[in-house]
C-alpha cells in the first residue's frame, strides 16, 4: 500500500492518477475527505481508499499510515513546514513505513538565499537521519503555476524580476510519473533527482508565446524585487512570507542560472511535456 500526502494537490493528484494506472494500491490522504478528489471515481480499480489525515493531528497520521509501506510526502510551502513534515517522517518511521518520496526544492541547500529551500534542506536532513529509505524530488516551477498569470496576462503584461535569465518548469504531471517510479521501481527508489521540462524560458519569451497563443499583445514589465514584492502583497494579496519566497527564488534564477536537466527522460524513457503544449492546452485561461 502506498500513502499519498496531498491528494488534492498538484503533485499528489498527479501521482494518483499515475499509480492507477500502474494498478497500484494506493491510499489518498486528504484534509477532506467528504469532498471529491479531482479525477478520481469509483471506476478506477483497484479502487482508492480516501482517508482524513491532518500533519497538524499526529493521531489522523498514525492511522493514515497503518499497514502502509511507502509514502509520498508533498505539502504546500508555509512557514511552519519543517515542523510538519518532520513530524510525518518521525510518525511515518514508527508505524512501519520503509519508504519516503519527498517533493523538495533545487536550492535546497543550509545557506540557500531562499527561506523556503533551506527549511526543505532541514527536513531532507531530517529524513537521512531517519534510517528510511528515502528518494529526494526537487522539481523546478510547476507550469501549472503559470495559470496565476492569467489575470496579468488578461491586461496584457506579465510582471516578475528576472529580466531576460530562463527559468526552468516541468509539469506536475511529469512529477507525478517520476514519483510512481520512485515508488514501483528498486533502481529509482533511494536517489536524490532534479527535475525539469525540455527548455528554460525567460519572461519575455514566455510573453512572446503568449502573445502569439491568444492573438493579444503580452508584454513582460520587469520589476525591481522591492517592487515585485510591495506588488505581490498589495494586489495579489500574498501573504508577506510567500511574497518574499516568490521574490527570492526569481532573484535566484539571475544568480544561478537554469538549464534543463535530462532526468526525466533517463527515468521514464520519454521526454518531459514541453511548455508549448501546456500553453496550447490551457489557452482558453489567458484569453481576455
Amino acid at each position: 500500500m502506498i500513502v499519498v500526502m496531498g491528494a488534492t494537490g498538484a503533485t499528489g493528484n498527479a501521482l494518483l492518477h499515475s499509480l492507477l494506472t500502474l494498478g497500484t494500491p494506493v491510499r489518498a490522504l486528504t484534509r477532506t475527505p467528504h469532498r471529491p478528489i479531482p479525477g478520481i471515481t469509483g471506476a478506477h480499480q483497484p479502487p482508492v481508499e480516501v482517508q482524513y489525515a491532518d500533519a497538524t493531528d499526529p493521531h489522523s497520521l498514525r492511522t493514515a499510515f497503518k499497514g502502509a509501506s511507502q509514502l509520498f510526502l508533498a505539502m504546500a510551502n508555509s512557514p511552519a513546514q519543517v515542523e510538519l513534515e518532520t513530524r510525518v517522517i518521525d510518525i511515518a518511521a514508527h508505524t512501519g513505513i520503509g519508504h519516503i518520496v519527498k517533493i523538495s526544492a533545487p536550492a535546497a541547500e543550509p545557506d540557500s538565499p531562499v527561506v523556503i529551500s533551506r527549511g526543505h534542506h532541514a527536513i531532507e536532513e531530517h529524513l537521512r537521519a531517519s534510517g528510511l529509505t528515502h528518494t529526494i524530488l526537487r522539481p523546478y516551477a510547476f507550469t501549472q503555476n503559470l495559470l496565476r498569470l492569467a489575470p496579468t496576462v488578461a491586461q496584457g503584461i506579465i510582471l516578475g524580476t528576472t529580466g531576460d535569465a530562463p527559468c526552468n518548469y516541468i509539469d506536475c504531471r511529469d512529477i507525478g510519473d517520476v514519483a510512481a517510479a520512485a515508488l514501483t521501481r528498486p533502481d529509482i527508489a533511494g536517489g536524490t533527482y532534479t527535475l525539469t521540462g525540455p527548455e528554460a524560458v525567460s519572461y519575455p519569451t514566455l510573453a512572446s508565446r503568449l502573445t502569439t497563443l491568444t492573438g493579444n499583445q503580452i508584454r513582460y514589465v520587469n520589476l525591481t524585487p522591492d517592487e515585485l514584492r510591495d506588488n505581490l502583497i498589495h494586489n495579489a494579496h500574498m501573504p508577506t512570507w510567500l511574497a518574499d519566497h516568490v521574490t527570492e527564488i526569481q532573484q535566484l534564477a539571475i544568480t544561478r542560472p537554469e538549464t534543463p536537466t535530462t532526468t526525466v527522460i533517463d527515468i521514464l524513457g520519454r521526454p518531459p511535456r514541453t511548455l508549448d503544449a501546456f500553453l496550447h492546452e490551457h489557452h482558453a485561461h489567458f484569453r481576455r
